[in-house]
């Protein structure tokens, strides 16, 4: 391996580097200022993939000769039209938003696990405690819930005295499966 031609650069090289990161910034915040905020949220798969294109994207038009500024630019406003594309037919269409969407589960529930939601999220009971721990839980008493959203992110709701409003969990698969007692808001 030539490892002085691995090390080197040029200033030309330097240039096309700044002018095309520069470029990618403005373009950037162009979009996300036009789409909206939006743009980057991690709210579900397709937000997801949005961000990892575009970095991907991002990535190779600074790094490389190939794509262009203009196709990099280009590339990355065909994501962000899509992106609001699939958010609006989200919105209006009811069967497209089950469609590209996940729906959150129940992960455990009053300190009970769920295994069959485990085993289809392709957890473990590990992974769960995990998450517990990081939000400081002592006990499986203190859960009321752990649910597996829509982007892969645990969320741990504590037990505590307030009585659940469950129209906060009805858009959970399984969401039934909280109800402990007949004391909760429907």
């Amino acid at each position: 391996m030539d490892w002085s031609a691995w090390l080197s650069i040029d200033w030309q090289q330097v240039v096309g580097i700044l002018v095309s990161a520069l470029g990618i910034y403005i373009g950037l915040l162009l979009y996300t200022r036009l789409m909206g905020l939006r743009s980057f949220a991690k709210l579900s798969s397709h937000d997801f993939a949005m961000t990892v294109g575009v970095g991907s994207i991002l990535a190779s038009t600074v790094l490389s000769k190939s794509p262009s500024l203009l196709q990099g630019l280009v590339a990355i406003a065909a994501l962000f039209i899509l992106q609001a594309s699939i958010s609006f037919l989200r919105r209006t269409v009811k069967p497209f938003k089950a469609l590209v969407d996940n729906r959150a589960i129940i992960l455990m529930a009053n300190g009970d696990y769920f295994w069959d939601n485990l085993k289809e999220a392709n957890l473990t009971k590990s992974d769960v405690q995990e998450v517990l721990r990081k939000n400081g839980l002592k006990s499986k008493s203190e859960v009321f819930a752990v649910i597996m959203e829509t982007t892969g992110d645990m969320s741990v709701i504590k037990t505590n005295d307030v009585t659940p409003d469950m129209s906060l969990f009805d858009d959970i698969r399984d969401s039934q499966l909280l109800i402990k007692d007949n004391n909760f808001k429907h």
